[in-house]
């Protein structure tokens, strides 16, 4: 098993060390910023552009974020680079743009954002993306397809299931995609404890929770995970296990 020490040694920001979109939106430069300022990990979501670029951008649609009705997929990575986010001066950032910013100082854990039957090329072009990158870099993703895609491109960097659930066939589901030979897992607090995680834990599989908000979040993951992904709160002020 590959040596994850680094993916849960520091609580990780979900989509950033934002301000709940008040100031410092989601998936932005800024966010990220911040997060490497304060020494958190980075969770961000990526989409696949109609020009074929991975950019960060969690939304199918892109009214919450951009206050315009559309698509993602449907723009260039050019014509998102010129599209604000939350009425501020900050544009969707592609992957490349992240890299440029972390340089390795933290972690960072993509999420890839699927849709069936429209993913072809979107596993290899973020495994493209990562090759100059020589930081601490995990992927991620709730589909299985896209875990399939990577797995089979034998990539260099560990390969995580993103999952939820707290009934027996969905952890049928999710021992599927373990067969595939993945790293780690990315489990939502509020179904834990389940037989599905014990089980996984106790073969050392690395376990970190989303989305941490709140204290009994905190006490949830350290019981029963090994790090957690947060929002709204600064960590350093609580006390972790």
């Amino acid at each position: 098993m590959k040596d994850l020490s680094w993916l849960t040694a520091q609580p990780v920001a979900h989509r950033g060390y934002h301000d709940m979109n008040k100031t410092i939106w989601e998936n932005t430069l800024p966010a990220f910023s911040r997060a490497v300022e304060a020494g958190f990990a980075i969770e961000c979501d990526l989409q696949y552009t109609a020009d074929s670029v991975p950019v960060v951008f969690h939304d199918d649609d892109m009214q919450r974020l951009c206050g315009i009705k559309g698509d993602i997929r449907a723009r260039t990575a050019g014509e998102l680079g010129l599209t604000a986010i939350g009425g501020t001066t900050d544009k969707v950032p592609t992957l490349g743009a992240l890299l440029r910013l972390v340089k390795g100082r933290v972690p960072i854990i993509l999420e890839l954002k699927g849709r069936k039957g429209d993913d072809e090329g979107f596993a290899a072009a973020v495994l493209e993306a990562l090759e100059d990158y020589s930081g601490p870099v995990a992927l991620m993703s709730f589909d299985h397809w896209l875990l399939k895609d990577l797995k089979a491109l034998d990539p260099a960097v560990p390969i995580g299931l993103t999952a939820e659930g707290a009934k027996p066939d969905t952890f049928v589901v999710h021992e599927e995609a373990m067969q595939l030979g993945l790293d780690f897992i990315s489990y939502f607090y509020g179904h834990l404890p389940n037989s599905f995680i014990t089980k996984q834990r106790s073969m050392r599989m690395p376990v970190i929770t989303w989305t941490v908000r709140d204290d009994a979040g905190v006490e949830r993951t350290f019981a029963e995970a090994d790090q957690m992904t947060f929002e709204g709160f600064d960590p350093r002020e609580k006390v972790i296990a």
